[in-house]
């Protein structure tokens, strides 16, 4: 049976003494792309920062298999920083690498193929604070690739940015899906549906999960978004329950 890159084992964690997350169990495999949803407040992060080893679980276990790679939201960067693209890609391999000291000639071959990978190379000089919101997302993808990770968490990638740029995103997310296990929290559902490999609903705890044709019920979606069975949102995933017709 193949091993999982990420075994989430009946975790439950909290925060200031209040439960986030609660007997979550969920298994991540290279070769998927999973998309982690939910309301504000659900955890989604929580269980971002969980997987890193940032927050210790109050109950369960945490398994990884290989580097994870961490896509954060793209407020957390200081974008005003007098950096280059290439600048900015390299300090993801700051731990590698190890603080005061000069990277090698294998960091920046990899910064190169991270940079490659998202087609940022001809941008490689550039300073990050000239950059479109499509192109700074891409930057921090490379970043995480520097590391060659195994395992790709990203954190609400698509927010504030035109669909065009959501679309280009997806296209390689799917790609980089193919190599390794991706997980990401969305809050664009229709999107999710569409390009997934697997969904998880997340409200404290697992709701549902599985494949977008497994979860065509729209009981759990209701349940974890507290939709009513007139909803907008049913609508637009194709789930609009029978007493609502």
């Amino acid at each position: 049976m193949t091993t999982p890159a990420v075994r989430l084992d009946r975790v439950s964690v909290d925060l200031g003494g209040r439960p986030v997350l609660r007997d979550v169990a969920l298994d991540l495999y290279r070769g998927e792309l999973v998309a982690l949803l939910g309301p504000n407040g659900a955890g989604k992060t929580t269980l971002l920062r969980t997987v890193l080893g940032l927050l210790r679980p109050r109950t369960g276990t945490v398994a990884v298999d290989g580097e994870v790679g961490y896509v954060p939201q793209r407020h957390e960067f200081a974008w005003d920083y007098p950096v280059s693209v290439e600048g900015a890609v390299l300090s993801g391999r700051v731990r590698r690498i190890g603080w005061f000291r000069q990277a090698g000639v294998a960091d920046h071959q990899a910064v190169r193929a991270a940079l490659d990978r998202v087609r940022m190379t001809h941008l490689r000089t550039r300073p990050v604070g000239e950059l479109s919101g499509g192109q700074r997302q891409r930057v921090l993808v490379a970043r995480a690739l520097a590391l060659d990770p195994q395992v790709l968490l990203l954190d609400e990638p698509f927010t504030g940015l035109d669909v065009p740029s959501q679309d280009h995103l997806t296209e390689l997310f799917v790609e980089l899906a193919a190599e390794r296990a991706v997980l990401m929290t969305t809050h664009d559902l229709v999107a999710a549906v569409h390009t997934c490999t697997r969904l998880c609903l997340l409200d404290g705890s697992v709701v549902a999960l599985g494949t977008p044709d497994e979860l065509h019920d729209p009981a759990p979606w209701m349940r974890t978004f507290g939709a009513s069975p007139t909803s907008p949102l049913l609508r637009a995933l194709g789930l609009v329950p029978q007493e609502a017709l």
